[in-house]
């Protein structure tokens, strides 16, 4: 008995991996560029945008929230740790969402679809809230009595005069996508992590514990934000809110769906095509039973 299968589509070549490839960079760039140019809209809107940061500085005090300064303390109490944060704030965040996104695309492609579209709900959300709502930092609100820590220390992703700056909307403080974004890194590394291979080789681990520890990095981003004056906590609150509701508008990949087509990734064929191919190979395969060994011992009995 022989089992036929027939393959679900042809074998995606190199020709077809670079299309893809360009065709996920010229989205996210195309993207990131309307973003972009979508927050300078609001640049010109620096009264509201300072009655805006009155409004949640009130709101905060009156929600009992712990002041901004606390944290920003705690920096000033060696350069090198304020240095620190400052950089960490201008430095960390592109590159470890960028890093992020290219290992799910290599390694776990059902993910990497999957958090691509989580991304795009939070931040096209984050739009809409820095054109309806232009918000000014705390390092600009005489009322927080905070130190603009960027232009003191170094390094800075800011100009000193908001009007002057071409390259950053400074009154986009509310939502904080350093913080969403960061919180979204940490939440997908462990959800493409979470259906390891058991002790025995087996689909269906829980995955390493360890991979918890990346809840480190919205933890620390969220202590950096806050201490620099660049967000307030109702900033990293709302944030978080937005990516929620885009975690739940957003359908998540299938535990055992790993690399994203249910088959192997390096056959090109369609997802579900696929795993009834690979299902109907391996079920012939199952539905026979196996031969036990029949060979005894010489003297043995039956």
């Amino acid at each position: 008995m022989t089992a036929h299968t027939t393959p679900a589509g042809p074998a995606a070549g190199p020709r077809a991996a670079r299309r893809r490839l360009i065709r996920e960079l010229l989205l996210v760039a195309g993207f990131f560029t309307v973003y972009k140019a979508g927050r300078l809209l609001s640049t010109d809107r620096t009264a509201e945008a300072f009655r805006n940061a009155d409004r949640i500085w009130d709101a905060e005090r009156l929600l009992h929230l712990p002041g901004e300064g606390a944290v920003q303390r705690l920096l000033l109490h060696g350069e090198a740790l304020v240095t620190t944060a400052n950089t960490y704030y201008a430095a960390v965040h592109f590159p470890a969402t960028a890093l992020f996104l290219i290992w799910l695309y290599l390694r776990r492609p059902a993910h990497y679809l999957w958090t691509r579209r989580v991304l795009a709900v939070l931040t096209g959300a984050a739009l809409v809230l820095h054109l309806a709502y232009p918000l000014a930092p705390p390092r600009m609100l005489p009322a927080a009595g905070l130190i603009d820590t960027g232009q003191v220390y170094g390094p800075t992703v800011y100009r000193a005069a908001p009007d002057a700056d071409t390259l950053a909307n400074q009154f986009a403080a509310m939502p904080s996508l350093h913080f969403g974004w960061a919180l979204m890194l940490a939440i997908g590394v462990i959800v493409a992590t979470r259906g390891g291979r058991g002790e025995k080789g087996g689909r269906g681990g829980q995955g390493s514990p360890w991979r918890l520890l990346w809840l480190l990095h919205p933890l620390v981003t969220l202590l950096v934000i806050v201490g620099t004056a660049n967000h307030y906590w109702l900033d990293a609150i709302v944030a978080a809110a937005l990516l929620g509701i885009a975690l739940l508008v957003v359908p998540r990949p299938r535990p055992d769906d790993r690399d994203g087509t249910g088959a192997d990734t390096g056959t090109g064929m369609d997802g579900e095509a696929g795993t009834r191919a690979d299902d109907g190979a391996e079920g012939a395969v199952r539905a026979l039973p196996r031969q036990k060994n029949t060979a005894a011992p010489v003297g043995a009995g039956k």
